[in-house]
């Protein structure tokens, strides 16, 4: 357990001797795995049907649809109901829905594969902010940030796993059903470690309210009006939301650099991906480490200014060698981002607000992240690939700013 002194700095392996952490840890990292190899999977599982890329892009947009339609709703649902029991459904949904895609054999099927992609996703809506909402229950309130740190590497570290072990079965097999298997039993794992988290503290909304249309509209509105009162809350959202509409078109991008414009094969892609990757791990490594030592306001406002630097600058390289330098550059900044961002909407408000607070971040984010991703090939088409990059990385250096001037609003009140 952690004993010390409230200034003393957090280390992670004490963070790990905190039993419900360790259990809740165990859980995030098994159900990413779990996440990443139905992700891929599935992909290949509908190119290798269809041979389409609008149905790869149809499917990408059903399991995005459930975040922007149930997204803030299910923010109330997580403060009114016990976060534990909320996870633990969740687990339960997703390795039982996961086993129907073991149905899809044929082209006629593919709908099955939508349907549940559509049910995954909205179960996602749900469990993402109970955990994040779980967690200032289990941990003190300075052990978040290097906690968030944690899960930050880890989940890079499980989904990469996921991903190549999924690569490997497929590729060896020829078969899908055994990934979809082997995702089911991570989430019934991930199911037995969170069932072991004890002594949580619930903190119910109105718990004998009636849930009706009208309560949760209230409800709904009264967590957002906490929200973006607060400056420090809404400029971390708003900051958050900024860059996605910038790393959204990117994202989408990255592969017509690399193999349309520098005209390398795709041989190099998984090293431009892996430059990241290992910046990413490294620096969330480094950052659970050193947490203590550093505000969460200051490190949003140097990542986003960083990781907007080196974005732009992805867009002068005349060779792959230096898109994965920058990419890895970029990996540095993104744990102090995202880590320090989890941390203030845990510690910015109370705990019976913290689902809808989580749950209007990842609603707005994810509409941002869309709505770049949409714009990603007409701006391409119209100004070229290293000009949308220079644009992406000039919104994340404009969130940046923009965080800086608000939580220094929000510091000094006048």
């Amino acid at each position: 357990m952690i004993s010390e002194s409230p200034d003393a700095p957090i280390r992670p392996t004490q963070l790990f001797r905190i039993p419900n952490y360790r259990y809740l840890w165990l859980g995030q990292i098994v159900s990413d795995f779990g996440d990443s190899l139905v992700q891929l999977a599935m992909l290949l599982l509908i190119n290798h049907l269809t041979g389409s890329v609008t149905a790869l892009a149809t499917l990408s947009m059903i399991m995005a649809v459930p975040r922007l339609v149930f997204g803030l709703l299910s923010g109330v649902y997580v403060d009114r109901f016990n976060r534990r029991h909320i996870m633990l459904a969740s687990d339960l949904s997703r390795a039982l829905l996961v086993l129907a895609f073991i149905l899809v054999d044929s082209p006629s099927r593919v709908w099955i594969l939508y349907l549940i992609g559509f049910l995954q996703g909205s179960v996602m809506t749900f469990f993402t902010p109970a955990r994040s909402a779980l967690m200032p229950n289990l941990v003190p309130a300075r052990a978040l940030l290097p906690a968030n740190s944690i899960a930050q590497t880890t989940q890079v570290i499980f989904a990469l796993l996921g991903n190549t072990v999924a690569g490997l079965i497929i590729g060896f097999s020829g078969s899908y059903w055994p990934v979809f298997a082997l995702a089911s039993l991570t989430y019934f794992l991930s199911f037995a470690s969170v069932f072991q988290i004890r002594h949580v503290p619930a903190a119910p909304l109105t718990p004998h309210s009636p849930i009706t249309l009208r309560y949760v509209l209230i409800q709904l509105l009264a967590g957002l009006k906490v929200t973006f009162s607060n400056p420090i809350l809404a400029g971390s959202i708003v900051a958050l939301s900024v860059t996605m509409l910038g790393i959204g078109a990117v994202n989408v991008l990255m592969v017509p650099l690399v193999v349309n414009v520098l005209k390398v094969p795709e041989t190099w892609f998984g090293l431009v991906g892996a430059g990241e990757t290992v910046g990413t791990v490294l620096s969330g490594a480094l950052l659970a480490w050193l947490a203590a030592r550093f505000r969460p306001q200051n490190l949003v406002v140097v990542g986003l200014l960083g990781a907007g630097l080196f974005l732009a600058l992805v867009s002068t390289a005349q060779h792959v060698g230096l898109v994965v330098l920058f990419l890895f550059l970029t990996g540095l900044c993104i744990p102090p981002i995202s880590a320090s961002v989890q941390t203030i909407l845990q510690t910015e408000v109370p705990d019976d607000l913290r689902g809808r607070t989580s749950a209007a971040n990842n609603t707005l984010t994810t509409t941002a992240m869309l709505l770049s991703m949409a714009a990603a090939g007409v701006l391409a088409d119209a100004i070229g690939v290293r000009l949308v990059f220079v644009i992406g990385g000039g919104l994340v250096i404009l969130a940046g700013v923009m965080a800086f001037f608000i939580y220094r609003r929000g510091s000094n009140p006048t």
